[in-house]
């Protein structure tokens, strides 16, 4: 009976409606840092882009832009993304349905319709947010976010936004949910170009270069909070170039 009501239309539509509460009572109680302190005007001649988030780190990261900003997020087309779907329209973010990670399995989670919705968001001038791990493997960016940056020719920013009050799950995308009333960070890194020629080699290095820079963001955004990051891995260090 749970796994009925979690499906119909309503039940997800007031779930987001709460959730949507929820998040806007954290942003608005927690008190942020940001750096660098500027990133907002700092990436405004290169709009749009494409920001690079973890999974399970993604909770807050829409508020890191400014409010009316044109951004588009792509989200899986499972139920629970539907109710992200939810929360992302009542924070004037537009939704674009499907997954992304390995291209070689993208047409069968309508990640290939999605990278045209994707090309076209971009090319109409709007942000793309997106998570660059791959679905169920945590912390290791895919080949979709290269993708998407060789064909549009848009950059890509890493970016954390993290809480130091948080509750931290153990979930294969060590997921941490931010808490009311807490210290907060918001760290953009620095960009990974990519070239519309880009060799399988040049695509590679540009993946691992998302996969450290999404690292060191974190690590910078945990440490200015006074915290670990819960995802880190053993090796991490914690530097970000800003």
């Amino acid at each position: 009976m749970l796994k009925k009501i979690g499906r119909s239309q309503f039940a997800r539509s007031a779930l987001g409606a709460l959730a949507t509460k929820y998040l806007k009572l954290v942003r608005s109680t927690t008190r942020f840092v940001t750096e660098p302190a500027d990133f907002p005007q700092r990436i405004a001649q290169e709009l749009p882009v494409i920001a690079a988030m973890w999974h399970g780190q993604h909770f807050m990261i829409h508020f890191a832009w400014p409010q009316g900003a044109d951004v588009s997020a792509l989200i899986s087309r499972h139920g629970d993304g539907e109710i992200n779907a939810q929360i992302l329209s009542r924070l004037g973010v537009r939704a674009i349905r499907g997954s992304g990670g390995d291209p070689a399995k993208m047409q069968k989670r309508g990640g290939a319709v999605a990278l045209r919705e994707m090309l076209r968001a971009l090319e109409q001038g709007s942000t793309m947010v997106l998570t660059a791990d791959i679905p169920k493997v945590s912390r290791r960016a895919g080949a979709g976010i290269v993708t998407l940056a060789r064909m549009s020719g848009r950059p890509i920013y890493p970016i954390a936004v993290v809480s130091g009050r948080r509750v931290d799950f153990n979930s294969w995308d060590r997921a941490s949910l931010a808490l009311p009333f807490g210290r907060g960070a918001m760290v953009l890194g620095d960009p990974v170009h990519v070239a519309r020629d880009a060799s399988d080699a040049e695509l590679e290095a540009a993946r691992q270069a998302v996969q450290d820079g999404l690292d060191a963001v974190h690590a910078r955004a945990y440490a200015l909070v006074g915290a670990k990051d819960p995802g880190a891995r053993p090796t991490e260090t914690s530097g970000v170039g800003a």
